[in-house]
């Protein structure tokens, strides 16, 4: 039997350090409009819940801002996609900033427990730090993190309170009990702009990283093949894509944290639709728009609608 495509419109930006990425969605959706599109038109959708009147609240903690309420976040995005998969759905979360990844990933690893998951982030950012390690103390730059269950203690630089602990804890235990994703199962594209904390969990874990310029220079289906194949072991995929992976300069500043010598659009449906063909993708995930910072107009949206678009017919003919 077929899946059906279902979005799960996930409008929470609390783990950024910037807000505006909760009107990302919206501004996807003014793209299609603007283009003519019934796209969201055509699937059957579903609104998270958000928190994000909590951005008012004092924080309680300073290495996990608002963690208590990322946390619940992170568990509601877990319900829905797991009860999305077990109804033979398949989820498009269109997320706003990158922290809920981890709820995702959850409810992924909640649907097929006894199964590996194959993760590939494609992403300016290895969103590898925790509570203990953190610069910033946003959650967005952590998912991975709780998502491998591992904190990074020996490049520890934060005191956490117990409250955050526990909190953190308990996010590295949504919907299944330990690690959601192996190192080993970890694959990230693009990602270019890191802290040396993170450098060192990317070395000590052996994740393997495809640079831009590796993949423009061994060729892109090359390096998505040698990528697949690292990963054949695993009985699903899935596909986390968060917009500063494309280069700022090229397409724009929309986005929270832009980094410049990013890949191009058509890079990235590229590599997404290669990996869509090993029929294994069971989720895809679009996160990070923020039209607020876009300096030329919704261009970062329409970007992401141009990917979005493009990889959907490709989904339909593998899963439909």
């Amino acid at each position: 039997m077929g899946k059906t495509i279902k979005l799960i419109k996930n409008r929470s930006d609390i783990g950024a350090g910037t807000r505006g990425s909760d009107l990302g969605i919206d501004a996807i959706e003014i793209a299609a409009i603007n283009q003519n599109s019934d796209y969201f038109n055509r699937f059957l959708f579903e609104d998270v819940k958000t928190h994000n009147e909590t951005i008012y609240d004092k924080d309680r903690s300073s290495s996990a801002k608002r963690i208590e309420h990322v946390l619940e976040q992170c568990i509601r995005v877990n319900n829905v996609v797991k009860q999305s998969i077990d109804e033979n759905y398949f989820p498009i979360v269109l997320s706003g900033d990158h922290s809920s990844a981890l709820g995702t990933l959850s409810g992924i690893k909640a649907a097929f427990p006894e199964q590996n998951i194959g993760v590939f982030w494609i992403d300016a950012h290895a969103d590898l730090h925790s509570p203990y390690t953190s610069p910033s103390g946003n959650i967005h730059g952590m998912p991975l993190s709780a998502a491998l269950g591992d904190d990074n203690l020996s490049c520890q630089n934060n005191e956490v309170t117990p409250e955050t602990h526990q909190d953190w804890e308990e996010m590295k235990n949504i919907g299944h009990q330990g690690p959601k994703v192996l190192p080993e199962n970890l694959i990230y594209f693009g990602v270019r702009d890191t802290e040396e904390e993170e450098d060192k969990q990317i070395e000590k874990l052996k994740i393997k990283n495809y640079k831009v310029d590796e993949v423009r220079y061994r060729g892109l289906q090359t390096c998505v093949t040698e990528a697949l194949a690292k990963v054949a072991h695993c009985e699903v995929l899935y596909i986390s894509f968060d917009v500063d992976s494309m280069d700022c300069d090229m397409i724009s500043y929309g986005t929270g944290t832009p980094v410049a010598k990013g890949f191009d659009q058509y890079e990235i449906i590229a590599i997404i639709n290669q990996i869509i063909q090993t029929k294994k993708v069971v989720c895809v995930e679009f996160v990070e728009v923020n039209p607020l910072l876009d300096t030329k107009g919704n261009k970062m949206a329409e970007t992401a609608f141009e990917v979005l678009e493009a990889i959907t017919p490709n989904l339909m003919s593998v899963n439909l």
